[in-house]
């Protein structure tokens, strides 16, 4: 984009305000038919979101804490989401793994436009075993063994060109080597302590229904404000 077609602050505010929102019919949501349990929930809306065409439904951001306990947040993919919580890969080498590995905690949002809807999670982090690591990589495409064999990940790269010299060559060895390791690659858990599940509506009645981790193992459920 060049400066001529760079918005001004005034042009951006306008453009900004006349974005709409949920400008489509959206479902309803009863949350006293929803389940016990947060998990099953998530499969469901997951699986209307894939119905309805929402585009990567699987992307989440991820919010973890660096050492002066500063928020961070990034997109990355969830790879599972089952009785033991919700499930992400990436380096324990890389920012965020530095930054679980001091304070192993996290919350997740997943946001899917096309029905309105949003699912927050929070809890504690566990690192899966080595073996259920590599089985997670090898599990996926080509493209994501080479990615997590390119460079060092939230290091400092030189140039453009020194990232693509290292991609073209993990793509090599990753085509060439499909069971190669990548020793630093790590799957963790995100334990869900709370899960809050968001529908909006278009009269602003939005339903907000969090689950709460009871001390037996149960689950609290509990309707907010919006």
């Amino acid at each position: 984009m060049s400066e001529a077609d760079t918005p001004t602050p005034h042009h951006f505010r306008d453009l900004l305000h006349t974005q709409r929102v949920w400008d489509t019919e959206l479902p309803p949501f009863d949350p006293a038919s929803a389940p016990a349990a947060p998990v099953p929930l998530f499969h469901a809306w997951f699986a209307e979101a894939v119905a309805a065409g929402q585009a990567e439904p699987h992307a989440m951001s991820l919010a973890t804490a660096d050492a002066e306990g500063l928020p961070d947040v990034r997109t990355l993919l969830l790879h599972d989401a089952d009785e033991r919580g919700f499930h992400f890969a990436t380096h324990a080498t890389s920012a965020k793994g530095h930054q679980l590995a001091a304070r192993p905690h996290a919350a997740l949002g997943f946001y899917w436009p096309v029905q309105g809807r949003q699912v927050r999670v929070r809890g504690p982090v566990v690192r899966c075993t080595p073996a259920e690591s590599h089985a997670d990589l090898h599990a996926r495409s080509t493209g994501a063994l080479a990615g997590a064999l390119t460079g060092a990940q939230s290091e400092v790269v030189g140039s453009a060109a020194e990232l693509h010299r290292a991609a073209d060559a993990a793509w090599d060895r990753a085509r060439a080597e499909p069971d190669t390791e990548a020793p630093t690659w790590t799957r963790y858990v995100v334990e869900p302590a709370e899960a809050e599940f968001f529908q909006g509506d278009a009269r602003r009645r939005h339903i907000r229904l969090r689950y709460r981790r009871q001390e037996d193992g149960g689950w609290a459920r509990e309707l907010l404000w919006p």
